[in-house]
């Protein structure tokens, strides 16, 4: 078995071919590229067995190898995954059902008849590899490059594969995003987390590209470094794999929840105080703000507007073909590895940082909320638009969170107070005035709104 860290990075034809030449790989390879042809087929029950259990197995033929390969999930966050591999090299391009043992095959599957596999879909595709070394400090580092263009075909349907493929073999994961963002500084590459296989189950089946990453199940003890972390990763993640269905097929909602993940992931990095001092996260933050103030008004207008939402696709599509979007994911994905915004703050940040939830949140809130000042706003409703990134800041925690404030109705809670960041969020008009100073009244009486302001 071989543990297998890998980022994929989706690519143009065009990009792919400037890959081939970047001066930075050209730098650090070896022996140039290397080109092969791989031809492979995937196995699965009628009932999509492995699937299931989250394992893939193929057949590979590799010039005149055949290679049998079963490889778990495994981890898969913003790009950055880690998994099991199990190779076994065949005389035939038969599949070797004793190879799936115990040490490697699922114990969710021990009961499966596994002569009910049969192939499902292939991935075939023309690879240019290289081997891609430097020193990182004082560690070695070594990475296969892999640039792939192919297809993936499932009976009728098929789908192109062009890809950039970034393999550890030696060091730290953090110089796979490194190597990452280098390459994206000027070139548009966008991380994938979706791996071919899953693109073959997708066009098998269109629901089987699951959406939902976990919600993170942050506890009342945990620091809140690690409730940065976790939310941090829960919503790159989230939102990579929005974009990369929204690419795929263009459904709406995919559209309002991505720009609702780059709304949170903005109101998290606004609302960390010391414990994340503002130059850890400046570029972020710039990048952010800017995709924001592209998205916000195309996904507002597409709520009412017909040619809105039938513009957005190729929107997207020009969004993705800039540099903006990828450098953004991965130096994110850079920021929460690193936990970059610890490594500079000074000693009270540092106990912010550490602090238990618990104790952190109750104060936050209520900060936040004082500051809303939602009577003022009873009085000039048609300011209220200022106050909506503070909104956004106390949805993001009341939404996560909940379960660590010991609070009744913080379900209630959160609903109403999402209510006012829609009114918030509409261009004023007079018919805008008395909606907003209703709800902000009614957010006011909320019993659960007055504790939280009391309890800070």
């Amino acid at each position: 078995m071989n543990k297998e860290t890998e980022i994929k990075l989706r690519a143009s034809r065009e990009t792919l071919a400037a890959l081939q030449t970047h001066p930075l790989l050209k730098k650090r390879s070896k022996a140039g590229w290397e080109t092969s042809e791989l031809f492979n087929q995937y196995f699965d029950t009628e009932a999509r067995d492995l699937a299931g259990a989250k394992v893939a197995l193929r057949l590979r033929k590799d010039g005149d190898q055949i290679i049998q390969t079963l490889k778990s999930r495994g981890q898969s966050v913003a790009g950055l995954s880690e998994r099991n591999e199990w190779d076994w090299h065949l005389a035939k391009a038969k599949l070797d059902l004793k190879k799936l043992d115990d040490s490697c095959w699922p114990a969710s599957l021990a009961e499966l008849d596994k002569k009910q596999l049969k192939p499902i879909f292939t991935t075939n595709f023309v690879r240019q590899r290289a081997e891609i070394a430097w020193g990182r400090g004082k560690a070695r580092v070594i990475i296969e490059a892999a640039l792939d263009l192919g297809k993936v075909v499932a009976g009728k349907q098929q789908e192109e594969i062009c890809e950039l493929e970034l393999e550890l073999r030696q060091g730290e994961p953090e110089a796979l995003l490194e190597l990452a963002a280098e390459l994206a500084a000027d070139l548009a590459l966008m991380p994938c987390d979706i791996s071919k296989a899953e693109r073959g189950y997708r066009l098998f089946d269109e629901g089987s590209y699951s959406l939902q990453l976990p919600t993170p199940e942050l506890q009342p003890e945990q620091s809140l470094d690690d409730a940065i972390a976790a939310i941090g990763w829960y919503l790159l993640g989230s939102s990579q794999r929005l974009a990369e269905q929204y690419r795929h097929n263009g459904h709406w909602r995919l559209l309002v929840d991505w720009q609702n993940c780059l709304v949170n992931l903005r109101a998290l990095l606004g609302s960390l105080g010391q414990a994340a001092p503002r130059a850890s996260s400046s570029e972020l933050r710039k990048i952010l703000d800017a995709l924001l103030d592209d998205w916000r008004p195309r996904v507002l207008a597409g709520q009412d507007e017909d040619a809105a939402r039938q513009d957005a696709p190729a929107q997207f599509a020009a969004e993705l073909m800039d540099t903006r979007w990828g450098l953004f994911s991965l130096n994110a994905s850079r920021w929460l590895l690193a936990r970059t915004w610890t490594a500079s703050r000074n000693k009270r940040g540092d106990r912010q940082g550490a602090a238990a939830l618990q104790s952190w949140l109750p104060t936050f809130i209520a900060e936040e909320g004082r500051d809303l000042q939602l009577k003022r706003y009873q009085q000039q409703p048609e300011d209220l638009a200022e106050q909506l990134p503070r909104i956004e800041r106390l949805l993001l925690w009341l939404h996560l969170a909940r379960n660590v404030l010991e609070v009744a109705e913080t379900d209630r809670l959160f609903g109403e107070l999402n209510k006012l960041a829609e009114l918030a969020k509409r261009p004023l008009s007079p018919e805008e005035l008395e909606p907003r100073m209703t709800q902000a009244q009614i957010l006011m009486s909320l019993k659960p709104w007055k504790t939280l302001l009391k309890n800070g």
